[in-house]
């Protein structure tokens, strides 16, 4: 899942390497994002109203993914970045099926965000700091910019600490990159970014057993 005002079909290089190395990819334009655009739903003051719709259509898009394409729903992963990695790490913090997760330049940590301080109500209903008493262990890889100006590392890295906790034995990975020069530092992580795709396509090759890759 793609962040703030972007839209799905951002970034195919991770696409097709997920794809030649055999896992099926669904790309979903956010609520009020891509094809469905609602400029005023892309603002940072209604992030959690679009989080929320997007971890409401979750279920129906997993279950048409069985249903209609006839994957198997017991080897997914869910992954996503900025915005997209927010719904993901909700997502986690709900029942699941997922077998692993990979979000890039997000945190489970809400409490500094813009969208959040603007409509507290959703975001202490759905963010995973204040649930981890529903999380179910799962491996987690997260991908991130050292100087991020949008959402710190250091957020990020206290989250992620907490998932340790109670992950049980599934790893909690984070790969973090020095100066990029993406915009802001925040998403895409520049000179970095295909050893961030690779990264992340090796991490689902080995939580999904997948084999394809020669």
């Amino acid at each position: 899942m793609h962040g703030r005002t972007a839209h799905k079909e951002l970034d195919n290089g991770r696409y097709l390497r997920l794809m030649r190395s055999g896992v099926a990819t669904l790309a979903i334009d956010l609520p009020g994002h891509g094809e469905r655009t609602q400029p005023e739903l892309q603002v940072s003051e209604r992030t959690m109203e679009v989080a929320g719709a997007a971890l409401a259509e979750l279920p129906g898009l997993l279950a048409g993914l069985g249903a209609e394409l006839g994957l198997d729903p017991d080897r997914g992963a869910i992954g996503g970045m900025s915005l997209g990695g927010m719904v993901t790490l909700a997502a986690l913090c709900r029942p699941h099926r997922f077998k692993a997760a990979w979000v890039e330049a997000t945190t489970g940590d809400w409490s500094h965000l813009t969208g959040a301080v603007h409509d507290p109500a959703r975001a202490d209903a759905m963010e995973p700091a204040r649930h981890l008493d529903r999380w179910t262990p799962v491996p987690l890889l997260a991908i991130h910019a050292e100087l991020d100006e949008w959402i710190p590392l250091s957020d990020q890295r206290r989250f992620l600490e907490r998932v340790r906790a109670v992950n049980g034995e599934c790893p909690v990975e984070l790969l973090a990159f020095p100066r990029t020069g993406a915009p802001h530092e925040h998403i895409g992580f520049g000179t970095f970014a295909p050893r961030a795709k690779e990264a992340g396509v090796a991490f689902l090759e080995r939580h999904l057993g997948v084999t394809l890759r020669p």
